[in-house]
């Protein structure tokens, strides 16, 4: 128990019978239980978390008999914490790159109620960008700005970091059986729990590697999928909250943003058509183009303003 709050480590595993040993020793007295999902692992990581369990009683080890993905794996360990009534679950992922010294951290800010979901961020430590290839560092950094514009949460970053705390209210509110099941979780969760007005911390973590890990992440892979999702999660969030539970004029702004967005793609086709058949541009055509590209942008601006000022209290 930490600060009077029963505390479960949700562990997701897949393939880390190397690993999962340190992940399981590492972990603070403090934790009162320790869920370890194995998503179907090809190796030998149930046997060795079952040859564990015989020297600590508060692990749990759930098997998936098919592999689902590690949203999948974290819904599972979220919906055990919830139904066993704990007043807070943290994700530590099987590879040992989440470095429980950090872990206090997160959790005082869930403890002293002064938020719902804390979250580490890594993007702040020159250490992370000196320690991933870069390609993956501007993945990151790409899909934090993406995950801003789809959650709503235009106070955080480093979106992708899988090291969080969510408090008794949120296992109890959000349907973990709609989570994304692979590795958007962490941006389709920040989604619906801005839906919600649940609160969301930051927490400045030290990033951890060259522990014995395997990423698993391709970052070439994901990027345009993941784009895709937070699209989808953006204009479901825009419906959700802002028409259906309480209409704001925001969503006229972002309507009207797309839709002079897609005129300026017109009269840029038709101004580049002209140009290469005729070696003229038309003036008309040119300044139609500017003026949808303004009238967009501007559109944009307005909705993202009004959608900060909208969501600030849930810092």
């Amino acid at each position: 128990m930490y600060k009077n709050i029963r505390v479960a480590a949700v562990v997701p595993a897949y393939n880390e019978e190397e690993q999962i040993m340190k992940v399981i020793e590492s972990m603070p007295e403090f934790i009162d239980a320790i869920v370890i999902i194995d998503d179907c692992s090809r190796d030998a990581t149930a046997t060795v978390v079952e040859q564990a369990i015989k020297s600590d009683a508060r692990i749990v080890l759930i098997k998936h008999p098919v592999n689902q993905g590690v949203g999948a794996a974290i819904a599972s360990g979220y919906k055990w914490a919830r139904d066993n009534d704990f007043d807070a679950a943290v994700v530590m992922a099987g590879d040992g790159q989440m470095d429980p010294i950090e872990l206090t951290a997160l959790l005082d800010p869930i403890a002293s109620n002064e938020t719902d979901y804390s979250k580490a961020n890594r993007l702040i430590y020159k250490e992370f960008r000196d320690a991933i290839p870069k390609t993956r560092f501007w993945g990151n950094s790409i899909l934090s700005l993406l995950t801003k514009i789809a959650s709503g949460y235009w106070h955080i970053s480093d979106s992708q970091t899988g090291y969080t705390v969510v408090n008794k209210k949120v296992l109890h509110t959000i349907d973990w059986d709609k989570m994304y099941k692979r590795y958007g979780q962490p941006n389709d969760l920040l989604v619906k729990l801005n839906v919600e007005n649940f609160r969301v911390k930051d927490i400045p973590t030290k990033p951890v590697y060259n522990v014995g890990e395997k990423s698993k992440l391709q970052v070439k892979k994901v990027l345009l999928p993941m784009s895709w999702l937070l699209f989808k999660l953006f204009l479901w969030r825009l419906k959700e909250k802002y028409v259906i539970r309480d209409f704001h004029p925001l969503v006229l702004f972002y309507g009207l943003g797309f839709l002079f967005a897609g005129l300026t793609a017109v009269f840029l086709t038709r101004l580049i058509y002209k140009w290469i058949m005729t070696g003229i541009i038309p003036e008309i055509t040119l300044l139609m183009l500017l003026f949808a590209l303004a009238t967009s942008l501007q559109s944009f601006f307005f909705a993202m303003f009004f959608d900060q000022e909208n969501n600030k209290n849930l810092k």
